[in-house]
């Protein structure tokens, strides 16, 4: 099947890797929240045994140095594209609402930014995230 969107997270390189996933997990929340058609519909085994539904959309992940999510999240502002948002300060929140009031401590400049999610036109998402390498 084939998409006119693009889905994809960049995340910082830096990050050990329970952060990067746990920074991938949130992003795709964000997107999904944005965009709740893109959820199929629920999985069933041979055993009629049902489970969650998935999103419909594969999902490209990629890495780059904290300064260039910067960069990508300036472009996606001068698009009009809606970013999901990790910052730094994050890891060390417990909940939704703390995650929000640490955000509204920066300007967007200054954000300490390690990662970044979008879903758009597909040469939309390519322009924003120019200069991200594929995630090993």
């Amino acid at each position: 099947m084939e998409f006119s969107t693009k889905f994809a997270i960049v995340v910082a390189e830096d990050l050990a890797q329970w952060q990067k996933l746990n920074v991938i997990s949130f992003l795709t929340s964000g997107i999904i929240g944005e965009a709740p058609n893109i959820i199929g519909e629920p999985y069933k085994d041979a055993s009629n045994r049902q489970y969650a539904a998935l999103c419909i959309q594969p999902v490209v992940i990629l890495k780059s140095s904290r300064e260039r999510l910067r960069t990508f999240l300036e472009r996606a502002h001068t698009r009009n594209i809606k970013a999901a948002l990790y910052i730094e300060d994050m890891f060390e929140t417990g909940h939704d609402e703390a995650n929000r009031r640490a955000v509204m401590n920066y300007e967007t400049s200054e954000l300490p930014v390690v990662g970044i999610a979008i879903r758009s036109d597909k040469k939309a998402v390519d322009k924003v995230f120019k200069g991200a390498k594929l995630h090993d």
